[in-house]
């Protein structure tokens, strides 16, 4: 692929986003897309599950400067809707975007550079959580620390370099199509295994920390607790697929549940010992809020990440344990699509 200025036809560059009951966040998803500083050709797929809360509208209403197409995707997945959207498509470079995503005005035009400059397949950037209300800002600071989000290198890297996942990602359309695209017998963590997959076929996946994401999070508790219940189960099923992608750090948090159930047992059981972990991690959550005083001065704010961290560390532990319910199969990667 050719860096942009290099010569003077500009790759034709497809943003695909897949959309569900997301009619607050898509309008500055998509103003932001909007707003690129790309001038080569670029176009938006938006792949729209079944909705409840008037996406369909906000769709339907939206006044862009870039070419807008709407596809259905009945099944509802994020794996299936972004490979829905892929087909859809015609650009030689895929940019994956989120509903819950702002990508900066460069973000295109920085992305096909490094593209170009380090001949990767997939190029993302840095997540930056980011939140309106006290309790989304709480939570926002909490996913951004390491005890919490975990240390993956797209939550605060100060290093460019090949990565094993990125945040969102913009593909090479050959190599993407190679792998047979994301996985729809995934729900979540698809990103991950499409990454792995990518890196053993031979090729790159460069973290570039010059792209800096805006994401908003769940805006509560008990949406955070789904969102990383899912997380969890479907973690378990990619290092099933994929054990040599085993980290030890994924391990923590299913080890703290069970550890955590084992004290409750003992203190059940009126022995004292079983209150030593449940004291440690106590502890720990404690510190970590506090450490957060720079971004979150209010004392209130603190203990409402102290809560985010409690509640990100159970549910994935929780979900990881679980693991994911059966269901019928659906497409698997394998033969390249056709365009």
């Amino acid at each position: 692929m050719s860096a942009p200025g290099v010569h003077t036809r500009l790759p034709h560059v497809s943003v695909v986003v897949p959309a569900k009951d997301c009619a607050a966040l898509l309008p500055q998803c998509l103003a932001a897309v909007d707003a690129q500083t790309y001038r080569g050709p670029l176009d938006i797929t938006v792949a729209l599950a079944p909705s409840r809360d008037g996406t369909e509208l906000v769709l339907s209403t939206a006044r862009l400067e870039r070419p807008l197409q709407v596809i259905d995707n009945p099944s509802g997945t994020t794996s299936a809707g972004l490979n829905a959207a892929v087909a859809a498509c015609a650009g030689e470079v895929v940019a994956r975007v989120d509903a819950q995503s702002r990508i900066p005005p460069e973000y295109i035009e920085r992305s096909l550079a490094t593209l170009a400059a380090t001949s990767a397949a997939n190029v993302g950037g840095i997540q930056h959580p980011v939140g309106a209300t006290g309790l989304e800002r709480a939570i926002a600071a909490a996913l951004a620390s390491p005890f919490g989000g975990g240390p993956a290198r797209f939550r605060g890297s100060q290093r460019d370099g090949p990565a094993d996942t990125v945040y969102l990602g913009v593909f090479d359309r050959a190599a993407l199509d190679s792998v047979g695209g994301f996985d729809e017998t995934l729900e979540r963590n698809q990103d991950y295994d499409l990454n792995w997959r990518l890196r053993q076929n031979g090729h790159i996946v460069w973290l570039d920390t010059g792209l800096v994401v805006d994401y908003v999070p769940r805006s509560g508790y008990a949406a955070l607790a789904r969102q990383y219940f899912d997380y969890g189960r479907w973690k378990r099923a990619v290092l099933l697929r994929h054990p040599r992608s085993l980290r030890p750090r994924q391990l923590a948090a299913p080890a703290l549940v069970v550890g955590l159930a084992v004290s409750a047992v003992a203190l059940a059981r009126r022995l004292s010992a079983g209150g030593a972990l449940p004291l440690l991690y106590v502890c720990a959550v404690a510190t970590a809020a506090a450490r957060l005083k720079p971004k979150l001065p209010a004392g209130c704010d603190r203990v409402r990440a102290a809560g985010a961290f409690a509640v990100m560390h159970l549910s994935w532990g929780s979900g990881f344990l679980a693991g994911p319910a059966r269901r019928r199969a659906r497409r698997q990667p394998g033969a390249q699509r056709s365009r």
